[in-house]
Formats: C-alpha cells, sequence, structure tokens
C-alpha cells in the first residue's frame, strides 16, 4: 500500500533526542526550543516565534490574546479543520463561517466583507494548501475596520505572497508541526508574534499563566500567577526533534514541491477528459508543495475514485468537512450558505504526497490515477 503520508525522519533527529535526553532537560524552553524558536523567528522576519504542544493551541493562546468576550465574533472559513473555530469559541467568541473562493479553495474576501458587525472583532484566514489567501486584501480589510487580522499558516510555512512570507501579515500566525505537515515533531505547534506588544503576556499565557519565562531569563528574582493560562510550552524533546527537520527544511520543501509540479503536469490531461479541477496557484504566489488534490464535478465520481486507488493499493483521502454544515456549526445560531466549502467536501480528494516519496511510488499513483474513466 502507497500511504497517503509518511513523515521523513532521515537527518540528525534521532541524535538529538538522544541529545536533549543526555542533556538533563527534557521539559519545556530548554536549548532545542531555543534553536528551534530561533529559526522560525529568522523565517518570519526576525518575529517571536514561541514552540507550543499543537496548532490547536497555539491558536488557543491568539484567541486568548485578544480577550475575546461573550458575544464576540470571529470570521473564519467553513472549509477548514475543526481547531480554526473551536479556539475561539473557547475563549467565548462565536465563530462566523466564511465560504471559500472558487479556484483556490481559501477564504473568500468579498464574502468576509459582507459578513463583518459591530460584533466583529477579528478575522482568521487559513493559507489552504500553502497557497496565500489574498492576505494583503485582508490585512486592509482589517485595518480599515480595526479588526485583528489571524493567519492559520498550518499549511504555509515557506510559503510567500507577492514576495513577503506568510505568516508576517497578521498580528498573529499559527503554525503545525503535526504528522501530516511538511516538516514534523509528531505533535507540535508555534505562535509567530508580529505584534511586539503581544509577546510578554504570550509568554506568561504559554507557562500556565506564570511570569517563569522571565524568571529563567534573570529578569525577575521569583515567578509567581499573574495571568490565567494553560500548559502550551513543547517538550525539548520533541523541540529536538524539530530541529533536526528546519535543518533540512530547504531540501524537504524542493522534493515537495518536485512531486506536486509532476503530479500537475502528468495529470493536467486526464483531469480535462474527466472534468476535473486541479489546483490553482494565483501569480504571485509561492505555494509550498502541501498537498496536491482533484476536485470532481460529483460526490460520487470523488467516492469511486478513492476505492478505485485502494483498489490499486494506494490510499487516497478527501480532506475537510464543511463546519457550517457540522452539529456543531448548526448549534452556533443561523449562518450563511458556504456553497463552494461544501462542494469542496464533497468533491475534494488528496493524492499522496510526502518527501521520502519514490519516484516509482509517484509513478504508480498517477497510472492508476490516470487509468479512472470518471464514472
Amino acid at each position: 500500500m502507497i500511504p497517503f503520508n509518511r513523515a521523513s525522519l532521515e537527518g540528525a533527529e534521532i541524535a538529538y533526542l538522544v541529545q536533549a535526553v543526555n542533556n538533563g532537560f527534557i521539559s519545556g524552553n530548554g536549548p532545542f526550543t531555543k534553536q528551534a524558536e530561533k529559526a522560525l523567528s529568522e523565517m518570519h522576519d526576525g518575529a517571536a516565534a514561541l514552540l507550543t504542544t499543537s496548532c490547536t493551541h497555539a491558536l488557543e493562546m491568539s484567541a486568548r490574546l485578544l480577550d475575546l468576550q461573550p458575544g464576540d465574533e470571529v470570521i473564519v472559513p467553513s472549509y477548514t479543520f475543526v481547531s480554526t473555530a473551536s479556539a475561539f469559541i473557547w475563549n467565548g467568541a462565536r465563530p462566523v463561517f466564511a465560504d471559500s473562493r472558487p479556484d483556490t479553495l481559501n477564504i473568500d474576501p468579498d464574502h468576509v466583507e459582507r459578513l463583518i458587525t459591530p460584533r466583529t472583532r477579528a478575522i482568521c484566514i487559513v493559507h489552504y494548501a500553502g497557497v496565500g489567501a489574498d492576505p494583503d486584501r485582508f490585512s486592509a480589510l482589517a485595518e480599515h475596520h480595526g479588526l485583528a487580522l489571524i493567519e492559520d499558516n498550518a499549511h504555509g510555512l515557506g510559503g510567500s505572497f507577492n514576495g513577503q512570507t506568510l505568516g508576517t501579515f497578521g498580528a498573529m500566525s499559527t503554525l503545525s508541526f503535526h504528522e501530516t505537515k511538511n516538516i514534523t515533531c509528531g505533535e507540535g505547534g508555534a505562535l509567530v508574534i508580529n505584534d511586539p506588544r503581544l509577546i510578554e503576556r504570550a509568554e506568561i499565557l504559554r507557562e500556565k499563566g506564570t511570569d517563569r519565562s522571565r524568571f529563567l531569563r534573570g529578569q525577575v528574582d521569583k515567578y509567581t500567577w499573574v495571568d490565567i493560562g494553560s500548559s502550551w510550552v513543547l517538550s525539548d524533546l520533541l523541540a529536538a526533534v524539530l530541529v533536526g527537520q528546519l535543518e533540512r527544511f530547504d531540501a524537504i520543501q524542493d522534493r515537495r514541491i518536485r512531486l506536486w509540479e509532476r503530479y500537475d503536469a502528468e495529470l493536467a490531461g486526464w483531469a480535462r477528459d474527466v472534468g476535473a479541477e486541479l489546483p490553482v496557484t494565483p501569480e504571485g504566489t509561492t505555494h509550498t508543495g502541501h498537498m496536491y488534490f482533484v476536485r470532481f464535478p460529483e460526490g460520487s465520481q470523488r467516492d469511486a475514485f478513492i476505492a478505485h486507488m485502494r483498489d490499486n493499493d494506494i490510499m487516497a483521502v478527501f480532506h475537510y468537512q464543511a463546519l457550517h454544515e457540522s452539529p456543531v456549526g448548526r448549534s452556533l445560531g443561523e449562518q450563511e450558505d458556504c456553497p463552494v466549502a461544501s462542494a469542496a467536501a464533497r468533491r475534494l480528494v488528496r493524492l499522496p504526497l510526502f518527501t521520502d516519496m519514490s519516484d516509482s511510488d509517484q509513478a504508480a499513483v498517477i497510472a492508476a490515477a490516470t487509468s479512472f474513466s470518471g464514472r
């Protein structure tokens, strides 16, 4: 079976993990944590980067930093992972779901603009598949209405939009190092803070509401409880694995983009024949090779394709379900329809794409895909 995903741990990850154990500092904020955060800061034009236990927790930290209150609203895409919405619910706000653009499946700025009300406090955009969600326009929209802009950049590390790094447009952005992401430590994330006014409080929230980070830097002689936070600090064991991944970042990205480009070139004719849509990368956007997907005209074709690939020992999978149609989404009160998100949930399938994928395995995936007639 050719898997949908497999993590690539071929560098110094295991050696660094052993080194972390031998250091005798395996909790958070250790040497590898600092090394990874420095590397991530440099990748984001010097913004502060705080490792977290997941992208979900980074999103929850971003929501907490906004001091959301009951009655506040945050606009999020319907076509995204549940954490993009649940993080704001945990902090008292109501997510308002916006539809996707038909071309990139990124959140639709025209729909977002119509959804803004006096209750809106923030917009959270997702750079779907590592393709920039027009952050220039969202930055201008947020500034015009006095809103915070947050980038859920779980797919977009290393991507850019009009020459600017994804994750540097909003007040904050979040990263994921889950097993399925381009670089991984199994489970992990980061909060990238572009607004320096938020850094000190973010450190406090991550350290269970204490000023322990200041204590570790020698800025205070003891630490105490100063805010309501949680335990969001990543273990130095996982940070050690992440450092090994970050050292290989360019090679990982290059390989994934080559795989992506081969899919795009060799599936184009077949896609036209069966009426399927392939990913769109707008001019000025540098994507990350995070995923390759196909959208069929009908959901029944998508399901038949997944079964066809399984019969050929290849794992192809669907992606997000539209959140506005979910049980929790429906419980949040009346929401506008999001037809593009609904259609993507029914019609989209992801093909295997992982760093260690061999050329022969990709050839097998392409051969199996192009043997599917669309019926």
